[in-house]
């Protein structure tokens, strides 16, 4: 049993929050926009206080106490995670890193940084260096780095270089395990794939160190398609098109973008339309492209400079749905993986299922080198039953369908776990206190919630260590 008395004694002068309205929504996170499953399954789920570590030696205290005092952690950066990543399962303490936000150092196309740097801030101070993130998230503006990694999956730059997961997108992690003697270890190689996706239950990562990508001058496009197929086939000959360097290729059929407010009057009645973003080189490409498939631009801005009030890439992957949700905010999605190399006959077989539920938006990105769309319909939320027809219809036109309705980590399927992921949760949280119950190696609790009930499949990444 947690004793909260003796870790406050133990973790020192370490800034403590117990104000129980801040507490409260720190114990939140995007997902309760995202989904009224997880919504009401986290009705009840909230922290008892918050810790804010100034630094690596607090950082270390504090799961030395927690390890003492039984007290249960709950990672967070910025609490743009929309999985149920940021929901406390068993009260106990928020770790709030967002103080330990350096970058470290730059060199050899390579930048390590502290786990509560946000990815914006690490670009920003890249920029005169010519380099950049390879990928990023939609919330670029908050998100920080050690959140993406535990507990992002891809978005802008993955239609590129790939997903999070993919051999040489995450170089280096700094962990440090919940014991009383704490230790300090550093994951390299496949082994970041232990603590990616694990939504912050097996070890405090304190450093990230990332691949570069060159710092092209960007340019967006909004272009518009008579149909969702032709606009599905142009997204797909982009993806292809290895000579166009490129970073966003985001779909929307009607009436989807016409939801986005800021969209509608760049868009044409009843058409689809693909958001794109790609290097100013390879803009001729493109427009080439586009001519070949039919579809009129109605918008060429360099990235940020745009009619509509943001970057291009608030226009998709989560931040398409926040968008959506501004003015349907009843409306939900799931998470539908179409891949090669039955990618365009799946996703015509779920456009042709899903006429007259909601719209088709995907995203377009590579997934262990094969082209992949990853999406579903957007549809008015009735009940579980519902989004639960909308999976298997999914599943049975080719998708695989992770659970974006429960805050568990196998559950969701997102992170393959084997043997390995479990004896390494064992040894970096030996006493399970790490949000316990959100990663359960042994599969012996009773886990609640009606969002474990959703017939979802998960995802596979194939065999070997990779495919953690």
């Amino acid at each position: 049993m947690k004793d909260t008395a003796t870790f406050l004694d133990l973790i020192g002068d370490v800034p403590v929050v117990a104000d129980e309205a801040i507490v409260r929504r720190k114990s939140r996170d995007m997902s309760m926009t995202f989904s009224p499953i997880i919504r009401r399954d986290a009705a009840d789920k909230f922290a008892d206080l918050i810790v804010r570590p100034r630094d690596h030696a607090d950082v270390v205290r504090i799961a030395s106490a927690a390890a003492r005092a039984r007290m249960p952690l709950m990672m967070r950066g910025a609490g743009t995670c929309n999985l149920g990543q940021g929901v406390p399962l068993a009260g106990g303490a928020i770790v709030d890193m967002s103080a330990l936000s350096s970058v470290l150092w730059t060199r050899d196309q390579t930048v390590r940084a502290q786990a509560g740097a946000r990815l914006l801030a690490i670009d920003d101070s890249l920029r005169p260096t010519g380099w950049e993130l390879r990928m990023h998230s939609s919330t670029r503006r908050a998100a920080t780095i050690g959140g993406y990694v535990g507990g992002g999956h891809a978005g802008i730059g993955s239609c590129q270089w790939g997903i999070l997961r993919d051999r040489g997108n995450i170089l280096g992690l700094q962990m440090v395990s919940v014991e009383e003697t704490p230790r300090v270890i550093e994951l390299r190689g496949d082994d970041v794939n232990l603590v990616h996706h694990a939504y912050g239950t097996n070890g405090i990562i304190t450093e990230v160190e990332m691949p570069l990508a060159p710092a092209w001058t960007w340019m967006e496009s909004v272009t518009n398609f008579p149909d969702f197929m032709t606009a599905a086939r142009f997204a797909y000959a982009l993806a292809a098109s290895d000579g166009i360097v490129k970073k966003l290729v985001s779909i929307d059929e009607w009436p989807n973008w016409n939801y986005m407010r800021h969209m509608r009057e760049h868009g044409r009645d009843g058409w689809s339309m693909v958001r794109t973003m790609v290097a100013a080189v390879s803009v001729e490409a493109l427009d080439a492209l586009v001519k070949s498939c039919g579809g009129q631009t109605t918008v060429r801005a360099r990235e940020g400079e745009g009619p509509y009030g943001a970057p291009l890439w608030e226009f998709g992957w989560g931040h398409a749905r926040l968008q959506v949700n501004r003015e349907r905010p009843e409306i939900v999605n799931n998470i539908g993986l179409y891949l090669d190399p039955d990618l365009l006959a799946s996703v015509e077989r779920s456009w042709r299922r899903f006429q007259g539920v909601g719209g088709m938006h995907l995203e377009v990105k590579r997934y262990n080198g094969r082209i992949a769309f990853q999406g579903s319909p957007y549809y008015p939320f009735v009940d579980e039953a519902q989004v639960a027809g909308v999976i298997r219809g999914m599943s049975e036109d080719g998708a695989m369908v992770a659970n974006n309705h429960t805050f568990f980590v196998k559950e969701n399927g997102m992170k393959a776990t084997d043997d390995g992921d479990t004896a390494f949760k064992r040894s970096m949280d030996p006493y399970g206190l790490m949000n316990p119950g959100k990663f359960d190696p042994d599969d012996n609790l009773d886990k609640e919630g009606s969002g474990l009930q959703l017939p979802t499949t998960g995802w596979q990444y194939g065999a070997g260590p990779s495919a953690r």
